[in-house]
């Protein structure tokens, strides 16, 4: 939670100056969804440092500069400096392991395999 200095002629906070966002962060094991509130104007990246994720994940650390890639609102890659509405849901998104379509041809040639070996003599099977 971001504290906004105290207003000397009213001696309140501005209230309708801040916003309500989310970050998230998936790891393999956990997911991470930090709920803040920050000043109208906060930029992707602000908000992710705000949530603590970067000192909470290690695999986060080690990415550096990187992150600043990664980073998006409901599932759309931003640039880190895009600045937030209220309600917005960052994401900071793993590096991908492999192509997506490398990924599904993989798993159609694993597909294809199994089916042959399950049935030996496809094709053929009214012969007398």
């Amino acid at each position: 939670m971001v504290n906004l200095p105290m207003n000397s002629e009213t001696e309140t906070t501005d209230i309708d100056q801040l916003i309500a966002v989310e970050v998230v962060y998936a790891e393999p094991a956990v997911q991470h969804l930090i709920a803040l509130q920050l000043p109208q104007g906060s930029s992707i990246w602000e908000a992710v440092e705000q949530s603590g994720l970067l000192e909470q994940c290690p695999a986060l650390q080690a990415r550096g500069d990187s992150l600043r890639d990664n980073v998006g609102i409901f599932g759309k890659v931003k640039p880190a400096d895009s600045i937030l509405k209220s309600g917005d849901r960052v994401e900071i998104y793993r590096p991908l392991l492999m192509d997506p379509k490398q990924a599904r041809r993989l798993r159609a040639e694993k597909a294809a395999l199994a089916g042959q070996q399950s049935n030996p003599q496809s094709g053929d099977s009214n012969v007398e």
